[in-house]
């Protein structure tokens, strides 16, 4: 596809260099001239130096022959704007990237779709829509679900004293013959490796499993976790993230939101009803020791600085917090935070992209997650009629190296790919990929 993104920063820079390693034709237009440059330098992406917004800028990126524009700047009205602008000078689809919820309402999104708007991402929303997810299941790391909770994504970190450990997969399967779920990947050591029969799992391992809705309890059980129940949260950053994962949690849990800034600190105070907010810098431990931070189940940092986040909920594990989720803009850090002990990490560039990757694949895909700590994804595939994976069993498709089916969603029902399934038509196909393998496994479902 020949795709243009609108950036300002990082957002726009990963979704570039994402789309560049799928084989696509990528222009980026940003206002930072000194940023391109060293995009350039490490390259061979396209570049253009200008506003958005700009017919002549639009037009010099060749707008009328772009099968996608994506506009990620942080500031949503240059989004709308070039987007619309973007589709009426020939770009066949549009992504903007907004921050106003109110715009995701339906009767809203119609309204924009008629001016050329295609589509509407909002990372805080998803980002704390994760969160929330995150804290109905203590025991993963990560949790993503397919069609509707019918079949979930789970990374589990597994513990010196899980089951699994020192088990090969095959060991598992004659244990529990009819299994609810398949490890699809295991990331060890900064290896991601995608396990056969004979590979083992060790401590510490983070293990990358799909699984139905049956299979959870045992899943938690083999992985050496327990439920924990999340009733007080500390919550510190009031920005965005922080406001919509306080607003949607406070009728029914305990919340304390730290906030530094004293102005913002009273317009939450008005805006929202039930929650406690606390004028004060997290990073002040006796601060933390006077709210309980001991007593407290979940503690969850979103600050604008990612440092801080990491910092905050590392005293927050050693005050004996159960349960800590932080925001992490820093790809790089990503690794370094989940080793360190941190039990979840959200960022909003591959909470954007996981959005965004779908509508450039050429199969029917409902929804791609982007996974933090790992170079991987998970896809969601509708399966077309007389598409490749309709033609043999499981165990005969010629799946690319680096790619695993995990499971099928039938209609209602959820299935585990095992090697004699046949997939149908129609049929919703989970599967796990490696950057190299997702072309190919994009041809297989198309």
């Amino acid at each position: 596809m020949n795709i243009i993104i609108a950036g300002d920063g990082e957002v726009g820079f990963h979704l570039a260099k994402m789309l560049h390693d799928e084989n696509h034709d990528i222009t980026i237009v940003d206002p930072h001239e000194e940023l391109l440059m060293m995009l350039e330098s490490h390259t061979d992406i396209l570049t253009i130096t200008g506003d958005c917004t700009s017919v002549s800028v639009l037009n010099k990126a060749k707008i009328n022959k772009a099968d996608l524009l994506i506009s990620v700047l942080h500031d949503e009205q240059t989004n709308l704007i070039s987007c619309i602008l973007g589709k009426k000078l020939g770009a066949k689809r549009t992504i903007a990237r907004i921050n106003n919820t109110e715009y995701l309402s339906p009767g809203i999104k119609e309204i924009f779709r008629n001016q050329g708007v295609d589509e509407l991402v909002c990372p805080e929303s998803i980002a704390a829509d994760e969160i929330i997810a995150l804290l109905k299941q203590t025991a993963a790391t990560e949790i993503y679900n397919f069609s509707h909770g019918r079949l979930s994504l789970f990374l589990i970190k597994l513990e010196d004293n899980a089951p699994v450990v020192n088990k090969t997969l095959n060991d598992i399967a004659n244990e529990f013959p009819i299994l609810d779920f398949r490890a699809v990947a295991i990331h060890r050591a900064s290896q991601t490796i995608i396990p056969g029969g004979d590979d083992r799992f060790m401590a510490n391992d983070l293990a990358y499993v799909i699984t139905k809705p049956d299979g959870i309890a045992t899943l938690i059980k083999l992985c050496g976790k327990q439920r924990i129940d999340i009733k007080d949260i500390l919550i510190v950053g009031g920005g965005r993230i922080g406001r919509k994962t306080t607003k949607r949690l406070e009728k029914n849990h305990n919340i304390k939101l730290v906030e530094k800034d004293k102005e913002r600190s009273k317009w939450l105070a008005n805006d929202l009803e039930r929650a406690l907010i606390i004028n004060g810098d997290a990073r002040d431990i006796e601060l933390l020791q006077d709210e309980g931070i001991d007593s407290t189940d979940a503690f969850i940092a979103v600050t604008d600085n990612s440092e801080t986040n990491i910092l905050t909920c590392l005293h927050a594990m050693k005050l004996g917090v159960k349960r800590t989720i932080a925001l992490v803009e820093n790809i790089d850090y990503i690794d370094i935070s989940q080793n360190i002990g941190i039990n979840t990490i959200i960022n909003k560039k591959l909470i954007t992209a996981s959005y965004i990757a779908r509508f450039t694949m050429h199969a029917k895909v409902v929804s791609i997650k982007c996974l933090s700590g790992i170079d991987a994804e998970v896809m969601e595939f509708v399966v077309k009629p007389n598409s490749g994976v309709t033609k043999k069993p499981i165990k005969k498709l010629n799946m690319p190296k680096g790619a695993i089916i995990g499971g099928v969603v039938r209609g209602k029902n959820s299935y585990i790919a095992v090697g004699d399934f046949q997939i149908l038509e129609n049929d919703k196909v989970v599967v796990f990929a490696l950057p190299k393998a997702i072309h190919k496994v994009d041809k297989l479902f198309n």
